[in-house]
């Protein structure tokens, strides 16, 4: 079946977690662990993210600063994509392009921000998964989202992020492909490097990689080991 027939044919039950882009760049097969085989296992660094995240939703859900209405924690959904999820926060700025807004006067244009832990990543997952949101945002609110921001907690800074066509093209592309993954329940073999060190399945990934199927068989049969 060709990956466009199965977007087609994405029903809300089906619908994936736009967070899964973090995944799903930096492994596809740890997105096919956490995501399709239901595993997870925290550590230091999904702690610390988690913290950030709760900083940024912690407050209150909205607020006015000077003409800007600030929303945290906002849910969205995009039927297209077939995602949904949450942003970190959404500032509504005053723009004459932008939507209107119940009980506020004037119009106003949704920025998208993403809170990080770290610093900017060498990837694109970060930048993926803010486009992602502002893909969302523009289905739900019908309007066009040119730019948002990524704050990373080490550098306390805000990076402007450009939302181009190119940009939200690699977006739908990869959401074709986490459903064609998840439509096919299939957690693929990838290559090993350095960098799966820092991965929190590294214990329920790597040790029986090449032998055997999947995650569940490794955490069955050393069970069975063990009885």
């Amino acid at each position: 079946m060709h990956q466009n027939d199965i977007m087609m044919e994405i029903n809300e039950n089906e619908y994936l977690l736009l967070s899964g882009i973090q995944h799903f760049v930096f492994c596809r097969r740890q997105w096919a662990l956490i995501h399709i085989e239901q595993q997870w296992q925290e550590n230091l660094r999904t702690v610390e993210g988690n913290i950030l995240h709760e900083k940024a939703h912690s407050e209150n859900l909205s607020e006015k600063r000077k003409g800007c209405l600030i929303t945290r924690g906002m849910a969205v959904v995009s039927r297209e994509l077939g995602l949904t999820g949450s942003c970190d926060v959404v500032e509504f700025h005053k723009d004459i392009d932008g939507v209107e807004i119940f009980c506020h006067q004037g119009r106003f244009l949704p920025v998208p921000i993403e809170y990080k832990r770290g610093k900017p990543k060498k990837d694109h997952a970060d930048i993926l998964q803010l486009c992602a949101q502002a893909i969302c945002l523009e289905e739900m609110l019908v309007c066009n989202i040119p730019k948002g921001y990524l704050f990373y907690g080490e550098t306390k800074h805000r990076l402007e992020v450009e939302f181009d066509q190119d940009l939200k093209s690699e977006v739908r592309k990869m959401a074709e492909q986490m459903h064609d993954l998840f439509h096919r329940r299939y957690t693929p073999k990838v290559k090993t490097g350095s960098f799966c060190r820092a991965c929190s399945l590294n214990e329920l990934c790597l040790p029986k990689l090449c032998k055997i199927k999947n995650a569940s068989d490794y955490v069955k049969s050393k069970l069975e080991e063990e009885s």
